[in-house]
């Protein structure tokens, strides 16, 4: 949609709001004036987010619980409303790791990693869709990554899921066009967040290899949470359908438009 999203005022919900990009992009849509819902499993990053954004003297509600917790997503919209009113913007941000390749992954594990990353967005936004209509000007922004454009190895559960989220989000964009209701999906790059130190791990793996690849891992993570939740931002109020993150993002993207097959052998040269 080319009008711009208007934020003051406007009631957002993020998940994942606790830590890294989501408490970023929470704080960063308080400060232009968004009235804010913040949904996470971590108690003591709820509550610090929540502390920030009613310093900032904006309206605030918390609502602590795991995302594969079905019912409660179910529950959500009504609590929202009837606390809040109807929602303007749902920012679909809470996500997860599983570190070793599929052959060392258990399925119980790469179904949990689905419901979190994949599922949680579908039943989220099922669950506020209705309301989303409703309204004159709103936007879902759902977050697929980097790996939802390419696939490394190890992270067959998590490049499934990224990818799962970008042909979700691409889709109901199509099925909104022309609609008071866009949709844009965002592809961070090396975001300096926790989900790599967090990342669960298949249960045939040395440990010490595990604690190897998470640290090289964190070594890409370099853009800071606060940088990308600006450009977040920027992209939120364009209305921006594919929001790109990052310059390593950005340089990645083109060569996967480059070379659509064959662009792992390039990028892991590069990153040796």
């Amino acid at each position: 949609m080319a009008d711009a999203f208007p934020l003051h005022d406007r009631l957002a919900l993020v998940t994942g709001a606790g830590s890294g990009i989501g408490a970023a992009l929470s704080l960063s849509l308080a400060r232009k004036g968004a009235r804010l819902v913040l949904v996470d499993r971590d108690p003591d990053g709820l509550a610090r987010s929540e502390a920030a954004i009613r310093a900032l003297g904006r309206e605030v509600g918390a609502h602590c619980f795991d995302l594969t917790d079905s019912d409660r997503i179910a529950g959500l919209p009504d609590a929202v409303a009837a606390r809040h009113g109807p929602l303007d913007l749902l920012v679909n941000n809470a996500g997860v790791a599983l570190a070793g390749r599929f052959a060392d992954l258990e399925l119980s594990d790469f179904d949990w990693l689905m419901d979190v990353n994949f599922r949680a967005v579908v039943r989220m936004t099922h669950a506020f869709l209705g309301q989303l209509e409703s309204r004159p000007a709103a936007q879902i922004v759902n977050l697929s990554s980097l790996y939802g454009i390419v696939a490394p190895p190890g992270q067959t559960a998590y490049a499934a899921s990224k990818f799962a989220v970008r042909g979700f989000s691409e889709a109901l964009r199509h099925e909104y066009a022309g609609t008071n209701l866009g949709v844009s999906v965002v592809h961070p790059g090396g975001v300096a967040t926790a989900i790599a130190r967090n990342a669960r791990a298949g249960p045939r793996l040395d440990p010490a290899a595990v604690a190897s690849g998470k640290a090289t891992a964190e070594r890409f993570l370099r853009l800071a949470p606060e940088a990308a939740a600006t450009r977040i931002l920027r992209g939120i109020v364009r209305r921006e359908p594919r929001i790109i993150v990052g310059r390593d993002a950005a340089q990645v993207t083109l060569i996967q438009r480059l070379m659509p097959v064959r662009y792992w052998s390039l990028i892991a040269r590069a990153m040796e």
